[in-house]
């Protein structure tokens, strides 16, 4: 006999976490759908050539690939590159701004963590343009975040916001543009390693009284006004910062215009992003009581989302929520739990051998828009409860031989204890009217 067994980095759920799981899936949906972005499934599979076009370093190694016959194929890694295709193989066919979101499962190659899974579901949208796209679009992504964490049932959080172009910026200013990505890389650990490691790590490649500089302008303290008027105050002359500075403050006007209130924005200089990906806007969003869990959703700006596959310029900008990740946060810190939920409305139970009423009562129960399940296996009424109260169905809809010869169900409700019996019409209101 094989010992049953799941590869390590793979989450499988039992079925009340499955339900928990496909309610926040569902959920981002339809967040993502309100604000008007448009539904997207592209394969698992794709040439290899195709998802290894801007791969490179870590991120190659990670990748899965295969042979199939002739053929060199490989996992999608993200679901960024398969939009790049997209567009570019579709872009006689789609309207731009192109918004669209995708919610589906990526691979990854790396060592399990806990929390870090090689096979993971990623929930993203993009806007992308044609040639150029608004910096209001930008402002367009924290209201996303807002509004889908909210649905999430979340209050205290905070959607950390900069822009890099004013990071850039601020080091060329200093000489320092050389060696801007590997700044940006170290700055954006900040979270997790503090302070005090990132002067040390800095201090390894640039002089003293840059780190300080540097340290000195990533940590400008105050309101999001009064960090803006600071950058202001600085007086850099440098082309890139100043454009990131209006970038900015432009994109913290039309968030709160699309209504996130101030308490749930928040301009960090810290924030970078470490991705050389991103040019402008960049954002983190934390849950302020567990910010030890890290980002739990992020995205930002960039130039050209396709430039391996055409030569049109398409800048864009978007956000992504690991949910894989995020579900294993959520539920191993218990900070939201998965009950033992029903998926039935109703279970029908039948005590007698005539199975076509049980199977023309679950029936009705269905086509009346009822979620009805049924038990027709040779046991004890007392047993049948059990099943019925292990699925958590608030309803049971009990046929014996009395209810065959009368036309009727006794329906129990299995919270309270009441039962009656009653037409299969009324039984099926009263389902209907009392949901959980």
């Amino acid at each position: 006999m094989i010992k049953p067994r799941t590869l390590p980095g793979f989450m499988e759920l039992l079925p009340n976490e499955q339900i928990l799981f496909n309610k926040m899936k569902e959920t981002i949906k339809n967040s993502y759908e309100k604000y008007g972005f448009l539904p997207l499934n592209t394969p698992i599979i794709e040439s290899a050539e195709i998802l290894l076009a801007k791969a490179g370093g870590e991120t190659e190694k990670q990748i899965y690939k295969f042979k199939k016959g002739e053929n060199d194929l490989a996992l999608r890694f993200d679901l960024t590159v398969p939009l790049a295709k997209y567009v570019t193989q579709y872009y006689d066919k789609l309207s731009f701004p192109f918004r669209r979101y995708q919610i589906g499962k990526v691979f990854r190659g790396e060592k399990p963590q806990k929390g870090r899974y090689r096979e993971l579901y990623q929930c993203d949208i993009d806007i992308i343009g044609d040639g150029k796209l608004s910096i209001i679009n930008d402002a367009e992504m924290p209201a996303v975040i807002y509004n889908t964490f909210k649905e999430l049932g979340f209050d205290d959080f905070q959607i950390c916001i900069n822009n890099r172009k004013i990071l850039n910026g601020f080091f060329a200013s200093l000489e320092l543009k050389e060696k801007a990505p590997d700044i940006l890389r170290i700055i954006d650990k900040i979270e997790k390693i503090g302070s005090g490691r990132v002067y040390a790590e800095l201090s390894e490649f640039v002089e003293k009284e840059k780190v300080e500089k540097i340290m000195d302008f990533i940590t400008i303290e105050g309101t999001n006004e009064e960090k803006l008027q600071a950058l202001e105050n600085l007086k850099i002359e440098n082309e890139i910062f100043e454009l990131g500075l209006s970038e900015l403050k432009q994109v913290v006007k039309f968030i709160r215009i699309f209504g996130v209130p101030n308490e749930n924005i928040k301009v960090d200089l810290t924030i970078a992003r470490g991705l050389d990906y991103y040019t402008g806007t960049v954002y983190e969003t934390f849950l302020n009581e567990y910010k030890n869990l890290g980002s739990v959703c992020s995205g930002g700006r960039y130039d050209n989302l396709a430039t391996y596959y055409t030569n049109r310029t398409m800048p864009g900008v978007g956000i992504s929520i690991g949910l894989t990740r995020l579900f294993y946060l959520l539920t191993a810190n218990e900070i939201v739990t998965a009950k033992e939920e029903a998926i039935s409305d109703v279970l029908v139970i039948s005590m007698t051998e005539d199975y076509d009423v049980c199977a023309k009562i679950v029936t009705a129960f269905r086509e009346n828009g009822v979620k009805a399940g049924f038990n027709i296996e040779e046991q004890k009424l007392g047993k049948k409860f059990k099943y019925a109260d292990k699925l958590n169905v608030k309803y049971v809809a009990i046929i014996g031989e009395d209810e065959v010869k009368n036309n009727l169900v006794t329906l129990k409700n299995m919270v309270t204890g009441n039962q009656q019996t009653m037409k299969l019409e009324e039984a099926i209101e009263e389902v209907k009217n009392n949901r959980n």
